[in-house]
């Protein structure tokens, strides 16, 4: 799967929020999100960049409503997974338009008009789940197949059969497998 480079980031960083953002399971365990310092850490590591407790309180709760797209689009309901970003793009304000700033070349920026820092990145994201859902890859995006977990993620193969979020989880299943055999 190959969009463009800002396409793929912030694809990249919806899966990110949710991964971050809502409480679940990962890799065979409970998962409760960070809070706090170490929520603004986490989304300094996925590209979010540094943003203030109200940003990454309104990013968390965003999370959820990201999350719904995974889910539905896991379930085969790509309808659902349409009106939900439907829904995203709206309450985001979610309009493109070319922007050039820091001595970067013209690229595409998502945001509406007055936005914060949190929505404008929900709209980014909404957006890159538009064109994906809207594409021939719209079937790429997914919930980890792996026992105790439900981490997302976006299937970058070339032949598009990945069912894990991480290499972790399909080496547990692996690992289960085999040792189901041996008994």
């Amino acid at each position: 799967m190959n969009f463009n480079s800002h396409m793929d980031l912030v694809v990249g960083i919806a899966v990110g929020l949710v991964n971050t953002l809502t409480e679940g399971e990962r890799r065979g365990r409970p998962y409760t999100p960070p809070v706090g310092e170490a929520r603004r850490t986490a989304l300094i590591e996925i590209g979010a960049g540094d943003l203030g407790e109200q940003d990454t309180t309104v990013l968390a709760e965003m999370a959820v409503e990201l999350r719904a797209v995974f889910a539905a689009v896991a379930d085969d309901d790509i309808d659902a997974a349409a009106h939900q970003v439907n829904r995203l793009l709206e309450a985001t304000h979610a309009r493109p338009h070319l922007n050039r700033h820091d001595g970067e070349p013209w690229h595409l920026h998502f945001h509406g008009d007055g936005g914060t820092v949190s929505t404008d990145w929900v709209a980014g994201c909404a957006t890159g789940l538009a064109v994906v859902l809207g594409g021939e890859f719209h079937d790429r995006l997914g919930v980890c197949t792996a026992p105790h977990c439900d981490r997302v993620y976006v299937d970058t193969s070339r032949n598009g059969t990945r069912r894990f979020c991480s290499t972790a989880c399909q080496n547990r299943v692996k690992t289960a497998a085999f040792r189901a055999r041996g008994r």
